[in-house]
């Protein structure tokens, strides 16, 4: 008999966040490396947790994840906020935002 399977931590995410922005929009690194942000905009303001709820949207569009998946686990009324991403590794992560990044670029 095999053991339970335990729950997919995901894995973390380093976001700085710039709401109340004209829109929202995933804009690139800050610092490379372990200690690299994803800096990213959004319009919603820093009220009632509505900058929150759309990075966690814009994150899991960005990633085609359903926004359930992202979840802020650090940092909830700071701009350099941990995010939660359920079901991927940093380096998957990592990879989608960067082809992402580079799709826009182009």
């Amino acid at each position: 008999m095999s053991a339970p399977r335990r729950p997919d931590p995901g894995c973390l995410l380093n976001v700085k966040v710039v709401p109340g922005a004209r829109r929202d929009e995933v804009a690139g690194w800050l610092g490379s490396g372990d200690e690299a942000r994803l800096k990213v905009r959004v319009s919603a303001p820093p009220e009632g947790g509505r900058a929150n709820a759309a990075v966690c949207a814009l994150v899991a569009g960005a990633l085609g994840l359903d926004a359930s998946r992202v979840s802020v686990v650090r940092g909830a009324s700071s701009p350099q906020k941990t995010l939660r991403v359920e079901g991927a590794d940093l380096a998957d992560v990592r990879a989608r935002l960067e082809a992402r990044l580079e799709a826009h670029e182009g």
